[in-house]
């Protein structure tokens, strides 16, 4: 009974996290979040306190301010990449006839049926090796 409801609970926590990090990833990801992060960043450095400072701090504050523009950048081509690389995978799932069509979208799915669908596929790969070692 109490396994069941923190599975309940865990299953839960996954959704909502699922949600929130594919929200966080959408706006790290987009160009306006990108541009007031650089606004952002231009304040800070324009700063009187910046102009007083040691050389030593302006290079820090430099070096994070280029480390924390980065995280958009990354974030962006991260997307466009793994973008392409769905619909490449997509358009190879749909053109072959006996592939199944579950594997479309499959980055849409929760990481709970991502590892359901990944059981399974060890499982045939498991049993195809069988089969390859008997023939043999």
């Amino acid at each position: 009974m109490m396994f069941g409801k923190i599975k309940h609970i865990h299953g839960y926590t996954e959704k909502w996290f699922e949600r929130i990090t594919s929200f966080a990833i959408a706006i790290l990801g987009n160009s306006i979040t990108f541009f007031l992060a650089f606004c952002t960043v231009i304040f800070w450095l324009s700063n009187k306190r910046f102009r007083m400072e040691d050389i030593h701090y302006r290079i820090g504050d430099i070096i994070l301010g280029i480390t924390f523009l980065s995280l958009f950048i990354i974030q962006k081509s991260f997307n466009r990449f793994s973008a392409a690389l769905h619909l490449k995978v997509n358009e190879l799932v749909v053109s072959h006839e006996s592939a199944s069509n579950t594997m479309i979208n499959v980055e849409e799915k929760t990481e709970l049926e991502m590892t359901e669908l990944s059981k399974e596929y060890a499982a045939i790969a498991g049993q195809a090796k069988k089969d390859i070692q008997e023939n043999e």
